[in-house]
């Protein structure tokens, strides 16, 4: 590979606003303050050689055939930040090297996303005014404003961090100067101040949203490899058939694997919505309602509330991605393997210059791979072999320590941990629905018990996909086929 000289006006899909540097056919781009290089003189470098980062100008994104958006501008906490349409403000932020986005209530730890699937809770942000959204949730929009919460002065540098190092175990401050009325008033205003999250929002909202009534045969909930297969196996079948997912894009657990990527999900969407299926993103699926006019499923979306009703409901819920434990394990920097693979696959972008993956196992593997093509420093800790005990870094992972069968602890430098544990099944909206579950320790956890054509214990419900015990996205996308057009018979008879 050689070093070239490219302006910044030439790569604006980089997100560059100053003259960079970059290596011809590298992976990544790298910024560089001050003048250009001249191009003079190319130097060979080595083979695979590893992302390489200038002047801390961190940049994440792989080459612009990841097929990014429209380049965008967003601020975070009033700087500017370049984004993409089409990926969420937590993407957009770490790829251009924003570590902390806010700090935990109480006691002010750092916070960034675990999942990148809206589920962890550790990228709420304060944005556009509003607080408590789920920054991996929110698409980027051109001068869209993110904060973040709980922090003083800013999210990187948080002075009230030291309640973390003043309590180390713990702080009830019931029990705190209760010997004094007067301290004891101080102190309650000083843990008010503390805790919460966030605060109320710029405006009132001023109406109330829209209700939309929809009815149909079939209502799949969840847009993921099993929910797109039967989605696609009911329409086929002429039933009516509506699908409602949470996420910005259909796909689910296809755009973090790469073995199967953007193409592979939008081939599974592109099937579904010619098949006849109707798709809705940004669709959360919060209540069954078995007493509203005998049953109804509430959606809620951005802009309306969504009253479902159908001859059947079947859930392709997925599962969950699931931390270890260890000390430290809520540490920034800490990943699921799948937010991992997400940043990899959907959005092109790097978790870490150095990533450490803990867990065994096919995704395991194809995740490890998959960095080291891309040109990441890949290190493995399998936990049948050695334990990760904890993490080390104030603000962001710089390692991870490792206990070996020895007995010895080992300690590995990192800039990013990737765990992969198994998926736990998200049996949340079936078991609200009445449907029974079991608990399947080997297959993540409680489980939505089905019999062999997707049927719960509720007459009009069926399941299928990693609700019903995580398989991975082959298996949950023949199930979803088989139980769509199970439900699509039902449905029409």
């Amino acid at each position: 590979m050689h070093w070239v000289a490219v302006a910044a006006s030439a790569v604006p899909q980089y997100g560059h606003d100053f003259p960079v540097l970059t290596m011809v056919e590298s992976p990544v781009s790298v910024r560089v303050e001050g003048s250009a290089y001249t191009g003079e003189g190319q130097r060979e470098l080595p083979p695979r050689s590893r992302p390489w980062y200038a002047c801390g100008a961190l940049t994440r994104r792989l080459r612009a055939d990841a097929g990014r958006g429209e380049p965008l501008r967003i601020l975070f906490e009033d700087n500017s930040v370049r984004a993409f349409a089409g990926e969420s403000v937590a993407v957009a932020l770490h790829a251009a090297g924003r570590q902390v986005l806010s700090r935990s209530l109480k006691y002010h730890r750092p916070r960034a996303f675990f999942c990148l699937e809206g589920h962890c809770g550790g990228c709420l942000m304060r944005i556009d005014g509003v607080p408590n959204l789920r920054a991996c949730m929110e698409p980027c929009t051109n001068e869209l404003s993110a904060e973040g919460q709980n922090a003083f002065p800013s999210p990187d540098l948080d002075l009230l961090e030291a309640v973390d190092w003043m309590f180390p175990h713990g702080m009830n401050h019931h029990t705190m100067m209760t010997g004094s009325k007067i301290l004891n008033l101080v102190m309650r205003g000083i843990v008010r101040q503390l805790s919460g999250l966030g605060t109320l929002p710029d405006s009132d909202a001023d109406e109330l949203p829209e209700v939309e009534e929809l009815t149909v045969d079939v209502a799949v909930v969840g847009a993921g490899p099993a929910g797109l297969a039967a989605a696609a196996a009911a329409a086929r079948a002429g039933a009516r058939t509506l699908v409602v997912d949470e996420h910005l894009q259909p796909g689910g657990s296809l755009l973090a694997d790469p073995r199967h990527g953007v193409a592979a999900a939008q081939a599974a969407t592109t099937d579904a919505r010619e098949a006849g299926a109707e798709l809705r993103s940004r669709a959360t699926a919060i209540a069954f309602y078995p007493e509203d006019g005998g049953g109804l499923l509430a959606v809620a979306t951005p802009e309306r509330l969504l009253r479902v009703r159908a001859r059947r409901y079947l859930y392709a819920t997925g599962g969950y991605s699931v931390n270890e434990l260890f000390v430290n394990n809520d540490r920034p920097g800490v990943f699921a393997a799948r937010a991992v693979g997400r940043l990899l696959v959907q959005h092109g972008v790097l978790a870490g210059e150095r990533v450490c993956v803990v867990g065994a196992g096919d995704y395991a593997a194809t995740l490890t791979r998959a960095l080291s093509d891309a040109g990441c420093e890949v290190s493995t800790v399998d936990q049948r072999e050695r334990r990760i005990i904890g993490v080390r870094g104030r603000t962001w992972v710089t390692a991870v320590e490792v206990d070996g069968a020895d007995g010895k602890t080992s300690r590995i430098d990192c800039d990013a941990v990737a765990v992969a544990a198994t998926p736990a099944p998200a049996t949340e909206a079936p078991r609200q629905h009445g449907c029974k579950v079991e608990l399947s320790p080997e297959t993540g956890g409680f489980a939505c018990l089905v019999d062999g054509d997707g049927h719960t214990s509720v007459e009009d419900v069926l399941a299928c996909g990693d609700v019903c015990g995580y398989a991975g996205p082959e298996a949950a996308a023949a199930a979803g086929a088989r139980v769509g057009a199970v439900a699509a018979r039902e449905a029409t008879a």
